[in-house]
Formats: structure tokens, C-alpha cells, sequence
């Protein structure tokens, strides 16, 4: 079947879905491209890969428009790429070198791209979720129909700031969407061992903020709850979007993850979200071979990205203090 039609059998808009598996091919291929630049010391700091989790980036940020604002975690690279950042300066970031999105001063966790509406990676955990209410509260202000799309991990729900930005865009109906990506692990713990209650679903319910759980690792799933939520929250109501994932590498790229069995780990790569995704574009009649030319292409695009990136100069020495905010002259004299 030409991409480009729907699949009567099961009504599938099959060229839409192809551009998301393809984006999603690119996150992981991205993911795998930053690990090995850590492991050969050519990215210092931390990096935490979010392979496994690619089709909650995808399948939500797909039903936003490029106006729209996301906010992001620690392990924010396939957001900040479903949003339309590009791979090139993203990777360029982690390297540290000229080009990249802060000229190579923020690193993995601090990646921004206002042109797409991507406000910012955010190393704090649950600190991205008061900014994301701050920037729906001045959409509403403004009266525009733009919506706020803060993403977090499940750990994030036992931090002060879940109950502040929550009950604030409850108290003011804002329009912003909370995504929690629930994982399991709150870093290297399991988080129904540190978690009260009935989790993050029942938390949001109790602000009075309706909640959807999903299948995380679905992206027709993710892609069709996150059409329905958004567009109730572009009329100004939020809304909580719970999705049911699981991170299939350690917190961070040097994290070998012992904490868990490795009979579990394997038991979760047979439901990995790509996979799941390519066989359902297979059944409805997308050629095996045009799946594995898009993953090819994506293995490529970010080797290319990665030897760019490796080969791209540092930011010149005095560039060192542009764009420091401080109180007073930025200069050594000062301190």
C-alpha cells in the first residue's frame, strides 16, 4: 500500500502514523548516538536516555501546533525533538561546541527552543511544572488559544511543586495539559515504594483536574487521548494525561541498572513501543522493507549528527560570559 493512503481495514491515516514512527526511529537513534559520545567521554555530565518512552514524546506533541509551549525534564531529548527542535544543534549542545542551542553551555538537561515553542529542558525534578503553569497563566491572560504541554516523570508527583502548579492551573483553569510519563522509577527507585495513595492519576483527580491513563508504550493510543485532551484544553480546561511506560535503560547513560532483574528488563523489550508500532503499520499494509529504509535513514541522519557534533568547534573564548545574567559587572574584577 502507497504510504500515503489510509487502511480501510483499520481506518489507520497511514502517512500520518509513518512520519510519527519515523520521528520516533530518530529519538532512539538520537538516544543511541548521545550514549556512545558518553561513553567516549566526548559529552561530560549526565545523560539520561529516554529509549522506551518515544511514543508519548511523539504521540502528543503530533496533536500540537508549533505556537504551542512545551516544557520538559531531565530526560528531555525526544520531546525536544517531537517538538521540532533540531538534531543537529541538539547534539552540537551535548558536546559542548558552537552551534548548539546555548552555544554549548547547558548541556543535555538544558536544552531550549523557543522557535518551536520548547521552553526548556529542566534538571530540577518537578521544578518545569510551576514554569509551564507561570507560561499557561499568561496565555490566558493574553487570550490567546495556545496550550501548555508539561511533561514529567512519576517521581515527580512526591515534590512540592506538583501541588503548586496543579492546584494553580486548577484555581484558574489554565490551559495546559500535564503529561506524567510513569516509568516505574523515581531514578534508581521503584515509585509505588515512595508513593502514597492511589499514585499520579488520583493526585490530579483530587485537584479537580480530570484524568486519562494510557498505554504509554501505544502511540495510537497516546496519539488519540493526547487529540482528545489537547483540544479540551485549547478551550481552557486542564486536563492530566497518565502514561504508562517503562524506561528500558538505566536513570543515566553509566547506569547499568542493577537495581531491577534482567528478566524483567528483557520481558519489557518485547513491548517496545517502535516494535509495536511497526507492526501495526505492517498489518495494515505498509511494506516491511519501507520500515526498515526509515529506521536506515534515521541511524543515518544522526551518525551524521553525531560526527558533525564531534567535528564542530568550541564556542570562542569570549563568548565565555555572554548570556550570564548576574547582579553587577560579569567580569573576574567583580568577584
Amino acid at each position: 500500500m502507497p504510504s500515503g493512503e489510509s487502511s480501510p481495514a483499520t481506518n489507520l491515516d497511514v502517512n500520518r502514523h509513518l512520519a510519527q514512527f519515523r520521528q520516533m526511529c530518530r529519538i532512539r537513534e538520537f538516544e543511541k548516538a548521545a550514549i556512545k559520545a558518553a561513553n567516549e567521554r566526548l559529552v561530560l555530565g549526565a545523560i539520561h536516555p529516554s529509549i522506551g518512552q518515544e511514543a508519548i514524546a511523539v504521540g502528543v506533541c503530533s496533536n500540537l501546533r508549533r505556537d504551542d509551549i512545551i516544557l520538559s525534564t531531565h530526560r528531555g531529548h525526544g520531546h525536544t525533538m517531537a517538538k521540532g527542535a533540531d538534531a543537529l544543534a541538539m547534539m552540537r549542545e551535548l558536546f559542548g561546541r558552537a552551534g548548539g542551542y546555548s552555544q554549548g553551555k547547558g548541556g543535555s538537561m538544558h536544552i531550549a527552543d523557543f522557535s518551536v515553542g520548547m521552553l526548556g529542558a529542566n534538571g530540577v525534578v518537578a521544578a518545569n511544572i510551576n514554569i509551564a503553569a507561570g507560561a499557561a497563566h499568561a496565555i490566558r491572560l493574553k487570550g490567546e488559544d495556545r496550550v501548555v504541554v508539561c511533561f514529567f516523570g512519576d517521581g515527580a508527583i512526591n515534590r512540592g511543586p506538583f501541588l503548586e502548579g496543579l492546584n494553580w492551573a486548577g484555581v484558574f483553569r489554565l490551559p495546559i495539559l500535564f503529561v506524567c510519563e510513569d516509568n516505574g522509577f523515581a531514578a534508581t527507585t521503584r515509585t509505588h515504594a515512595m508513593t502514597a495513595g492511589d499514585g499520579p492519576a488520583a493526585r490530579a483527580e483530587a485537584l479537580g483536574i480530570k484524568a486519562e491513563i494510557v498505554d504509554g508504550n501505544d502511540l495510537f493510543a497516546v496519539d488519540a487521548a493526547a487529540r482528545e485532551l489537547i483540544g479540551i484544553v485549547r478551550k481552557g480546561t486542564p486536563r492530566f494525561l497518565l502514561a504508562r511506560t517503562y524506561r528500558l535503560t538505566g536513570h543515566t547513560s553509566a547506569d547499568t541498572a542493577p537495581y531491577r532483574p534482567q528478566e524483567e528488563v528483557a520481558e519489557r523489550w518485547l513491548n517496545d513501543p517502535i516494535d509495536n508500532c511497526r507492526g501495526v503499520l505492517e498489518r495494515a499494509g505498509v511494506a516491511a522493507a519501507e520500515l526498515a529504509a526509515i529506521a536506515r535513514g534515521a541511524e543515518d541522519e544522526m551518525r551524521q549528527a553525531y560526527e558533525m557534533a564531534r567535528d564542530s568547534a568550541w564556542p570562542a573564548r569570549e563568548l565565555a560570559y555572554a548570556d550570564v545574567q548576574d547582579v553587577g559587572d560579569p567580569r573576574e574584577v567583580a568577584f
